[in-house]
Parts: C-alpha cells; sequence; structure tokens
C-alpha cells in the first residue's frame, strides 16, 4: 500500500481557492486575516489532519523548540524528579525535551553533547558523568551560542551557570547530630571524591568531627565507587576486617545505607540500638524500612526547576551576555528511627 503523502499548507490552500500564504497567516492567526477566513482554514486543516512541518518552522524560526538533557541516568528517583522539575518548567513555557543518558561514560557524554549541538536546540542542561574530568566537550556549545546550565555535579574550572544542592552541609548536619546523640565511632561510606559532590560530604563529615573535637580516625572511612546495596555490605565487611568497632554509619546515599544495614543485622547488631545509620538523597522507600531510615533531603525538583528557569532566562537575546549565575540550594536532615534520639 503506497504511502499518504503528508498534507501541506499548499493543499489546504488549493482547496480553498487561496494563496498558500494566506494560510499560513490564518494558522498563525496573523491580524491582516478576515475571522472567516481563519476559521474555514483551521475547520479545513483539522479535517484533512494537517501537521506542520517543524523541522520547516525551526529553520525560518532559527529555534528548534527542543531542550536537550543530558544526565547520567533516568532510572533513578533522583534524575527521574529532577526531569520531572525541568518538564514542569519548559512545556509550560513551549518548550519539548530530548531525554539522553550517559551511563556515567564520558565518551557518551561527548557523543551526546555533539550529537544535541547537532540537533541545533535551543539550550542543553548537563549533569556530568562521574568519568568527566575535561570539558572541553562543552566548548563548541557556547561557540554555537546555545546556552547551557550545569546542575548536580561540578565541572570546577568550566564557566557556566551552574546549580547544585549543598552536598557538605548535609553530611555536616548529619554527623553533628550523630555526635551530639552521644555516637563516638562514626564510619563514613564515601563515593568516589573525585567528584565535587562526593569530596563535599567527605568534607562536612571531616569538619563535623573537627568541631566537635573528635580525632578523625582514617580506619572508619570506606571509599567505594559505587552506590548499590552490595557496596554497603561490602564496606561493612572492610570495617569487620579492620577490627573497628562502629556505632554509627554516615552513608554516601540511600541504597549504601540500606546494604550496610543488612550487613550489620546479619551480624547480630541492634539498628539503631547498636549502630544507627543516616543516608543521602532520602529516596521514598526510606521511611518503609525498619527501622525508617534517617537521611538527607535535597530538594532535587527544585533544582530541576532552577535550571530551567535559568536556562529559559538564557535564552532571551538580552540576557546572552548576563554574568554567570552560581546557585545552591540547602539540604536538610530527616530524622527517622535508624538513628538514636
Amino acid at each position: 500500500m503506497e504511502k499518504q503523502k503528508p498534507i501541506t499548507i499548499t493543499d489546504i490552500a488549493k482547496k480553498l481557492g487561496i494563496s498558500p500564504s494566506t494560510v499560513s497567516r490564518a494558522l498563525h492567526d496573523h491580524p491582516s486575516i478576515s475571522l472567516e477566513t481563519k476559521k474555514e482554514v483551521r475547520e479545513l486543516a483539522l479535517q484533512l489532519n494537517y501537521q506542520p512541518n517543524l523541522t520547516a518552522l525551526s529553520l525560518l524560526s532559527k529555534k528548534s523548540g527542543l531542550i536537550g538533557v543530558v544526565i547520567p541516568e533516568i532510572t533513578s528517583y533522583f534524575f527521574a524528579t529532577v526531569i520531572t522539575g525541568i518538564q514542569d518548567v519548559v512545556s509550560s513555557a513551549g518548550y519539548k525535551l530530548i531525554i539522553s543518558q550517559t551511563n556515567e561514560s564520558f565518551d557518551e557524554e561527548k557523543r551526546l553533547i555533539h550529537e544535541m549541538t547537532q540537533l541545533r536546540v535551543d539550550g542543553i542542561l548537563v549533569s556530568p558523568s562521574f568519568a568527566t574530568q575535561t570539558f572541553d566537550h562543552f566548548t563548541p556549545i557556547k561557540s554555537a551560542g546555545i546556552p547551557v546550565v550545569i546542575f548536580d555535579r561540578d565541572c570546577p574550572g568550566f564557566e557556566a551557570n551552574k546549580v547544585f544542592v549543598d552536598a557538605y552541609e548535609g553530611a555536616f548536619q548529619a554527623v553533628d547530630y550523630l555526635l551530639k546523640s552521644g555516637c563516638q565511632n562514626i564510619a563514613h561510606i564515601a563515593g568516589p571524591i573525585a567528584i565535587p559532590t562526593f569530596k563535599q560530604r567527605l568534607d562536612g563529615y571531616l569538619d563535623a568531627l573537627k568541631q566537635n573535637n573528635r580525632e578523625v580516625n582514617d580506619d572508619l572511612i570506606v571509599y567505594s565507587s559505587g552506590f548499590s546495596s552490595e557496596v554497603g555490605e561490602e564496606a561493612i565487611e572492610q570495617l569487620v576486617a579492620r577490627n573497628i568497632l562502629i556505632d554509627a554509619v554516615f552513608a554516601v546515599n540511600d541504597a549504601v545505607a540500606i546494604g550496610s544495614m543488612h550487613a550489620l543485622r546479619a551480624k547480630g547488631l541492634r539498628i539503631p540500638e547498636d549502630v544507627s545509620i543516616i543516608g543521602f538523597d532520602d529516596e521514598p522507600y526510606a521511611s518503609y524500612f525498619n527501622p525508617p531510615l534517617a537521611s538527607v533531603w535535597q530538594p532535587v525538583y527544585d533544582m530541576g526547576m532552577l535550571s530551567s528557569k535559568i536556562l529559559l532566562d538564557l535564552m532571551k537575546p538580552q540576557k546572552q551576555d548576563a554574568p554567570y549565575r552560581y546557585e545552591i540550594l540547602k539540604s536538610e536532615l530527616v530524622v527517622r528511627g535508624s538513628c538514636m534520639n
């Protein structure tokens, strides 16, 4: 069966006996076209199932109506919530999203950024991969005049508009709370500290100890390269192998905290009577564990909204030379049953 050709403005014009330019102006509600003509054009366009050629329109307007989003992963609660915040802002402004995930691959990130530049997106929102240590691949975006906002994970030394959550303060709050509740030996299961946000969580842990006049014991810190519950279990095994007695764990995220909780229970320890545990991110499942997991809440939806609002602002011609914005949103400790009051 032969594929039917799409209906064009010229087809509508021929059926109504008017010029294609008149049809175009009628569809765009131009004041020079009478209400009667507009009504006839729109009714026929609807009847014929006319769909505008978005590619042609973008070439004429020099705008694609698209915003690119490059993130490490799509499936996690964290980034799904960020995307929701972005979507709620850009959709009301008439833009559509192209969402791509790097799977924490620097090479994939470079490829996706290149593709989005070729697609002539009107702006790009990027949360860099863990493997991203150099930022030359962002330069063509600037050269093409495409506004970019970096969010969640920093690109140190790369000048751009940026939106983050205060990871340092969240970590400091968590460890300070554990110390003030009587914990003496607080282990930290750290993330890859080459990434600024996880280095900030480590710094928050260390500074909370120092400001409470506690010595830093390096044996209480386990460095990991992942974020799964298995990482939490493995970290507890490492601490046990070091013959370290702990009475609290501050984990880099909630999944790691849950894994450590499971491993501690397997060794006959009670939560929180023997060991208090605090995670990070405050995932929705955190409050459903027994006991409910204490965690550091991050305003990730707000981060998505603010990042996209800044991007939309940058896309206005008069704002393209505006100074870079560097926004830090506050995190908050949510105390639950997994730590002593």
